[in-house]
């Protein structure tokens, strides 16, 4: 999320024409009227791949087609502020992540309230985060990179995908939870970020495993840590903070489907048990393992709850960081 001013926000969220999407099922159903997901981020990114892996089961469970529209933009601000404008009808949802909540924390306007304007239908589940380093970094593991920074701080640097996004934060939190200090460099968007890590322009950074799996895989960015309680499964040579001595430093991505504010019950109770039917199934269960995610379905009223949890969450870590809102 890079520093939006004020006008900034207002201007670019009005700018939210993007070309449909569509995915197609093997069948068509009953019925007519297909449910838009519109993704506040761009073809590729962690939501987006989640979402279209499990589009085909989520349609049938439904009956229906399912469109999925990306709205990247401001961090995430077009593609939320237009879903928010939909009608409550159960016919246009989105899928979140971390970023929805830190909204607040980061901007001082917004052109929507993320926990007002919102229906929130389940907490689907969550993704590692890995701490990477490029290929010629000297530390291998997490001792050796914290011993680095507590000799050299302000030395080196890290980069993020913006200024106040989730992998901003993230490696805000590595740092207060070991004791360190480096320089944030924010990038716009986790493309440029990712490219200047791997190039030795930046140190590290933070990614979902997802994002950055195939770049470890090929040796161009050494994995130190996961930040998860766990290892991930589709990565279990990748050890934890945790289990490296460092038990503060723990967090992780995750992604929820949420409507317009004011759905009734009735739309949010059918499109829970479609979501958890999608993602019980088999062929969504092996993409999202590939992925490295773990799916931990939430009711609609744990996933209210836990939204206002993370935000105020998010609002002591920008706080303490000292990042100031624009």
């Amino acid at each position: 999320m890079r520093h939006l001013s004020r006008r900034e926000v207002i201007v670019v969220a009005g700018a939210m024409a993007a070309s449909p999407i569509p995915v197609r099922l093997a069948a068509q159903t009953a019925s007519d009227k297909p449910i838009k997901f519109i993704l506040p981020v761009g073809a590729g990114s962690g939501v987006d791949g989640i979402t279209r892996a499990a589009s085909n089961a989520l349609g049938k469970a439904l009956g229906t087609s399912i469109v999925i529209e990306n709205q990247p933009g401001a961090g995430g601000v077009v593609g939320t502020n237009a879903l928010t404008k939909s009608a409550p009808d159960g016919l246009t949802l989105s899928v979140v992540s971390n970023n929805h909540v830190i909204y607040p924390s980061v901007l001082k306007s917004l052109p929507f309230d993320p926990i007002k304007d919102i229906t929130p239908i389940a907490v689907i589940g969550s993704t590692p985060m890995v701490l990477v380093v490029n290929a010629k970094f000297p530390a291998k593991n997490m001792q050796e990179f914290v011993a680095l920074l507590r000799a050299n701080p302000g030395k080196y640097n890290y980069a993020s995908s913006g200024n106040g996004t989730i992998l901003h934060l993230a490696a805000e939190l590595m740092k207060d939870a070991t004791g360190t200090f480096a320089t944030h460099i924010p990038y716009r968007g986790f493309g440029p970020m990712m490219a200047d890590i791997i190039g030795g322009q930046v140190d590290f950074g933070v990614g979902a495993l997802p994002a950055v799996a195939g770049q470890i895989k090929s040796g161009n960015l050494r994995a130190i840590c996961i930040a998860s309680p766990q290892r991930a499964s589709s990565h279990p040579d990748i050890p934890t903070a945790l289990e490296q001595g460092f038990p503060k430093y723990l967090v992780e991505g995750w992604f929820a489907a949420v409507g317009p504010a004011k759905m009734s019950a009735e739309h949010v109770r059918r499109i829970h048990g479609a979501v958890a039917t999608a993602f019980a199934t088999e062929e969504v269960k092996a993409a999202m393992a590939r992925q490295g995610n773990t799916i931990r379905i939430q009711s609609p009223e744990a996933s209210s709850a836990f939204f206002q949890l993370e935000l105020n969450k998010y609002a002591a870590i920008v706080k303490k960081a000292g990042i100031k809102p624009d």
